[in-house]
């Protein structure tokens, strides 16, 4: 059985949701340490002039040690609201907007005390209407507690035994950093992804790769998984 493994993000991009559609459980690792400048309360979409990063405030300061899922959102701003204003105003002439957006405006209007909370609410969404099968699982809610005095690579290995899986397929990042002689020890088989960003129909002139999958789903709509797992036209 294939597994993915990833930490949970704010309206992820393509990449992340391939990873989930060729994987039959699909593990959100929730109870690592909270990256300040990654992915988990951010993302980009597309403008007339561009891209333009949607990020949403979350406390950090003197807390550098938090985990993802104790990273609390910052209840002083307006964020949300300047997020929907921003979606509608750069998509609302995209020909799948009324698919989705009415959906992701319910769920960032809703008060959210945790990033991660949010970002599974949207994740879940974003799946749903990919048409993506896979289980999802939080690492934070599996049976045993993970090992915390053990290396990266034997930590993924150990969630992989404790869901049943006996392959995983981790992101292209992972190949600067995993040591494979790890995996092939323990027997668990190692894939990494190697991911061609597709082409697809964009609003605003020439394409703009490596956005929120939203970006695709609005402008591709029931198309969007065929799209994004690659069965069409790619650029290097």
């Amino acid at each position: 059985m294939q597994i993915g493994i990833l930490q949970p993000g704010y309206l992820p991009w393509l990449g992340f949701f391939e990873q989930m559609s060729k994987v039959d459980i699909f593990v959100l690792y929730d109870d690592v340490q909270y990256d300040k400048q990654g992915w988990r309360n951010r993302n980009r979409i597309k403008t007339i002039h561009g891209y333009q990063w949607l990020t949403v405030p979350v406390f950090s300061k003197g807390r550098r040690k938090q985990l993802i899922n104790q990273a609390k959102i910052s209840s002083t701003s307006t964020w949300n609201s300047k997020h929907l204003r921003s979606l509608e105003t750069n998509y609302r002439q995209a020909d799948y907007f009324d698919d989705l957006f009415p959906q992701i405006k319910s769920l960032l209007m809703k008060k959210w005390d945790y990033i991660v909370d949010l970002d599974l609410s949207l994740i879940f969404l974003l799946k749903e209407y990919l048409g993506i099968k896979s289980k999802i699982i939080l690492s934070s809610s599996l049976k045993k507690k993970l090992s915390t005095n053990i290396s990266p690579e034997l930590r993924l290995v150990e969630i992989c035994e404790l869901v049943g899986g006996n392959s995983l397929y981790e992101g292209e990042a992972g190949r600067s950093y995993i040591d494979n002689k790890i995996f092939e020890e323990t027997g668990v088989h190692l894939v990494f992804q190697q991911y061609r960003h597709p082409v697809y129909k964009q609003l605003y002139g020439d394409f703009i790769p490596y956005l929120s999958v939203v970006d695709l789903i609005l402008n591709e709509g029931p198309n969007s998984l065929r799209i994004l797992e690659g069965k069409n036209l790619a650029i290097d």
